[in-house]
């Protein structure tokens, strides 16, 4: 049985150069709703954003804890985490 990793936490850097965090099983489609405007209340009046990580995990659990510990982080920790941004 093959598995497949498809729960991603991941990073977005919007237009304020603020960074968002986040949770999904469609890293393309959720990135394309938050562009669209319609992904969160808090990247919604800060479009354009970008993806600038992300990793891959087995189960939603996991993700979710990866997004739960980052989100604890002050910025520049964050920024190390993600490798900074350029």
């Amino acid at each position: 049985m093959e598995t497949k990793a498809n729960h991603f936490f991941y990073v977005l850097e919007c237009a304020d150069n603020s960074l968002y965090a986040g949770y999904t099983n469609n890293l393309e489609k959720r990135i394309a709703t938050h562009n669209a405007g319609k992904g969160a209340k808090y990247t919604k009046p800060r479009t354009p954003v970008k993806c600038v990580y992300y990793e891959t995990f087995e189960t939603k659990q996991e993700a979710m804890r990866a997004e739960y510990a980052f989100k604890q982080l002050g910025r520049r920790d964050k920024l190390n985490y993600i490798g900074g941004l350029k």
